[in-house]
């Protein structure tokens, strides 16, 4: 109910910007009402600002939660999975983690670059992986399309080199 709720404000809120989307909103049990927006840009500050006073406003005036609470709204993290396929579009020619389920139910996972999204799958060229390979070479990769029915997370890998 109040996930609902909130998730009608900030969309009503975000109505007149195109390049802003919402990602996921969570009431946890110890009182914090956590809000993820993601832009196809990012997000400032100060959209995340804007958000807030008016999605605490709204709940204040309509009683929406009963007991204390604290509203955090952010853009989600580096380690926070992809769920919308606008963030997919956003980490084109990222390396990506993707565990995913095979054509016989299998979990797998998959390492490599996002290549392109399409309206249904992913494009990825996936590491082939081999442990005999000589250090300082590079691996070999394969194409994939992963449909995004099979796909359970995906999370940006970060490279420190």
């Amino acid at each position: 109910m109040v996930e609902h709720r909130v998730a009608e404000l900030v969309k009503e809120k975000i109505a007149d910007r195109a390049d802003l989307f919402l990602v996921d909103v969570t009431f946890h049990q110890n009182g914090l009402l956590s809000v993820f927006v993601d832009g196809d840009e990012g997000v400032s500050i100060e959209d995340c600002a804007m958000i807030s006073r008016h999605v605490g406003f709204h709940l204040e005036e309509e009683n929406v939660i009963d007991r204390a609470y604290r509203l955090e709204v952010s853009s989600p993290g580096v380690d926070w999975p992809l769920t919308e396929r606008r963030q997919y579009v956003k980490n084109m020619g990222r390396s990506l983690q993707v565990q995913m389920q095979d054509e016989d139910g299998a979990e797998i996972v998959k390492e490599g670059e996002l290549l392109e999204v399409l309206d249904d799958s992913i494009r990825i060229a996936a590491e082939i992986k081999n442990k005999n390979l000589p250090k300082g070479r590079k691996p070999k990769t394969e194409e994939l399309v992963i449909p995004f029915e099979r796909i359970r997370t995906t999370k940006v890998l970060i490279s420190f080199k």
